[in-house]
């Protein structure tokens, strides 16, 4: 990177500094912090779904997943129609009666105390691990980027997480949505750039393919009974949009922005617009893929490494941008890759923290007594939460699998046992406490073997990968979660502490 580029890097990260003090000094109670009052513009509650859920996922896993394996994947987005239906509609009316600061307030209503304590620390777990991982292969791309070996790493996840920590502690929720505008702003631009970028090297769009690129991409299909197939249209409409439902039921990062908006109708068009985002983001970066896909089967010499392409898809990206992009433009894509990561960071920090005080320090009595020092407490948890995402970060590089691998492994193996405890606290008539227990077990037990089935059963010896599908998660872990839960529901409905109800 030329000076240039470390001079844009360093005004973004002070910028968010900034964004966070402003917001900051504003603020006089805990509910401003966690949820900005609840009158929150919805638009940019959508994009900061968006930018939350998606960020760093979709910028380092789609385009290696759609350069080495084939754009298949893209078809994920099919489902969002059935997904905007689904929650704007089934959902939201139900939640949006509820105004709370944390989800799991909803379980204790319904289930009792255990439930909600299961759920909010299944979150905790989940987000924890979610934010390690899309830290980690951002902080792997960004070392690529600026031409240092993985030894810096650990270095660059301190930098980006200092940045994140500093203004999600100072500024809460309107700061983090404020800046996770930004960070769209620069994700976007930074693909546009490299795809404009290559088109302009390659004369046109000489990069896009008239033909299946077999010696490079998976035969895939529309749908397939055998476990292995890795990737299937319907199996990735399926994965998406339990995923998508799932995190939107019970993930606390989602529930906040809902409780942030004014009404159903302000939350509706929250998520038109994070649905809306993700698509045109996401399309952009599968075309970023078969761009870089082009450019280096044109120029096999100018590849990272002498081995082929497909084994080094997740590699072209960042090798692209750090070697191929002018001055400049370097720095406004590293900048965007830099703001994924702090997208990912500071959203999961308010949330665990909003968790953390509402469902265990306030529930048990343990409050400050003054609505200031709740605050300032708030405060130094989102640093201390932040301090630990940045020391687990470095354990994710002993998951196998390319980015969108890892990614499926470890971010949907809690997501579906989670939104399983809503649906028996709000559908489910007979449900209990003990019952829903024992689903849960089972959901997540099955998520992890699935996710991890190469290291339980062994890895193909033909392909190299995994028994089992990752897109066989989360169907799996809700199949046995429902079908458990039912029948434990209905066998313990005698036995067990009688459900509560609420009004």
């Amino acid at each position: 990177m030329a000076p240039i580029d470390w001079i844009i890097l360093l005004v973004y990260a002070l910028s968010t500094i900034g964004l966070g003090w402003y917001f900051g000094r504003k603020q006089e109670t805990s509910n401003e912090y966690f949820v900005g009052s609840g009158k929150m513009n919805p638009i940019l509650i959508g994009i900061s779904l968006f930018a939350t859920l998606l960020s760093t996922i979709s910028y380092l896993a789609l385009p290696g997943e759609v350069a080495g394996k084939g754009p298949i994947y893209l078809t994920n987005f099919l489902a969002y129609p059935f997904i905007y239906m689904f929650v704007a509609w089934v959902l939201l009316p139900i939640y949006m009666r509820q105004r709370v600061t944390s989800a799991y307030e909803l379980l204790e209503n319904q289930l009792g105390l255990s439930i909600r304590l299961l759920g909010a620390t299944l979150f905790l777990l989940l987000r924890l691990v979610w934010m390690s991982v899309l830290v980690y292969l951002t902080a792997k791309a960004i070392a690529t980027m600026i031409g240092v070996d993985d030894a810096m790493v650990p270095w660059i996840v301190l930098f980006t997480g200092g940045f994140a920590i500093a203004y999600t502690s100072l500024g809460g929720l309107r700061a983090v949505v404020i800046t996770d505008l930004m960070q769209t702003v620069l994700l976007y631009g930074g693909a546009l750039l490299v795809l404009g970028t290559i088109t302009w090297k390659m004369g046109g769009l000489g990069w896009f393919p008239t033909q299946w690129q077999s010696d490079v991409w998976d035969s895939q299909q529309f749908f397939s009974l055998n476990p292995a197939t890795r990737v299937t249209v319907l199996g990735s409409m399926l994965s998406v949009f339990l995923w998508t439902v799932a995190t939107a039921a019970g993930d606390q990062v989602a529930v906040q922005r809902y409780m942030a908006t004014e009404d159903v109708k302000a939350a509706r068009r929250a998520i038109a617009i994070q649905l809306a985002a993700a698509t045109i983001v996401g399309i952009t970066l599968g075309l970023v893929g078969i761009a870089l896909l082009g450019y280096y089967q044109a120029h096999p010499e100018l590849l990272p490494r002498e081995t082929t392409l497909r084994l080094q898809a997740d590699e072209l990206f960042p090798f692209f941008i750090a070697n191929r992009l002018p001055p400049i433009i370097t720095g406004l894509v590293v900048s965007g890759l830099f703001a994924a990561a702090m997208s990912s960071i500071d959203s999961g920090v308010n949330s665990i923290t909003a968790v953390i005080m509402t469902d265990f320090l306030d529930r048990f009595g343990l409050k400050p007594r003054t609505e200031a020092k709740h605050l300032l407490f708030a405060r130094l948890l989102a640093v201390a939460i932040g301090a630990i995402i940045v020391g687990t970060s470095s354990l994710i590089q002993y998951i196998p699998g390319n980015f969108m691998a890892i990614t499926n492994k470890t971010v949907n193996l809690l997501s579906v046992p989670i939104a399983l405890l809503f649906f028996f606290a709000l559908y489910v008539p007979f449900s209990n406490a003990i019952g829903v227990w024992i689903a849960t077990i089972a959901s997540v037990g099955v998520a992890v073997l699935i996710a991890f089935s190469g290291v339980f059963f062994g890895m193909n010896p033909d392909t190299g990968s995994d028994p089992i599908s990752f897109q066989w998660i989360q169907p799996a872990a809700l199949l046995t979660g429902v079908s458990v839960g039912i029948v434990a529901c209905k066998l313990l409905s005698k036995v067990g502490p009688a459900r509560k109800r609420s009004d």
